[in-house]
């Protein structure tokens, strides 16, 4: 699982905050709440979430160990997760993290199920909590941004961006996306994610993309045509999924760059 130092997690979050646009879209996984919108004053629940959550899974986890599969109840835990407030603060804050902490979550579902060792159990178990851990840190960090009026309110629909530039950070959002659908084993769901972002975002771009680079445009075609659908529909891990996404959200900021050259060009011209 893919984890990031403290401080990588700050920049990160930092960049994040600068590239969104002006409503973020809610989750799709049933009510989100007002709370994502004062995450300030709900920190201490998410943190007492948090802590409950990782008590049920070690419980789970020490059943798994002396009683069996059976006992032990596995499916409880994405139960558990999606009980919780913080699934929703989390998923609405920070999706890269997001997306690990579902990776976690399925690590140690799925090593109970398949009768894994419990050291192996236990070793997933351990990622599932550096992950937790993380999310609540960028939860906090989100709070402060809200605070100082950085973030803005969540919102249940997205307003249509306004600018190729602006279209392009909302396909990097998009790709987030799919990577959290993925790491929650509905590959079907990101996939769509993935068509319909090529047809609805990418495809209103691609004519200003082509005047800058069309070797660029046809690599970003076929990445959201062949190489993500095919890396959805293999047996991929979410690593592998994220590094295809990574090397596109890439190639997309090169485009963002080019397109605010021109910009800038134009307006030297004139």
């Amino acid at each position: 699982m893919k984890l990031l130092s403290s401080r990588y997690l700050t920049l990160i979050l930092l960049l994040t905050v600068a590239s969104i646009t002006a409503s973020r879209p809610v989750v799709a996984n049933g009510e989100v709440g007002e709370h994502v919108n004062q995450l300030q004053s709900n920190l201490d629940n998410y943190s007492k979430e948090v802590n409950w959550l990782l008590t049920k899974v070690g419980g789970i986890v020490d059943t798994y160990e002396k009683k069996g599969v059976k006992a032990a109840n596995p499916d409880a835990i994405v139960d558990h997760w999606e009980a919780v407030d913080f699934h929703a603060a989390i998923e609405t804050s920070y999706i890269p993290v997001y997306a690990s902490i579902w990776q976690g979550l399925f690590g140690v579902k799925q090593g109970i199920e398949n009768k894994a060792s419990i050291a192996e159990v236990r070793k997933q178990q351990k990622m599932l909590e550096q992950a937790l851990w993380q999310g609540l840190g960028a939860v906090k960090l989100a709070a402060q941004y809200q605070q100082q009026g950085l973030l803005a309110k969540v919102k249940t629909t997205q307003d249509s961006p306004k600018t190729p530039g602006e279209t392009l950070d909302v396909i990097k959002q998009k790709l987030d996306k799919v990577v959290a659908k993925f790491a929650e084993q509905l590959p079907d769901e990101a996939t769509t994610i993935v068509h319909d972002t090529y047809l609805n975002l990418f495809e209103g771009v691609e004519g200003v993309l082509i005047e800058q680079d069309a070797e660029l445009v046809e690599d970003l075609e076929k990445d959201f045509n062949v190489t993500l659908p095919k890396s959805l529909k293999s047996k991929s891990s979410v690593n592998d999924v994220r590094q295809v996404v990574d090397v596109m959200k890439q190639k997309l900021d090169k485009a963002k760059s080019m397109l605010q050259q021109a910009s800038k060009n134009r307006k030297d011209v004139f």
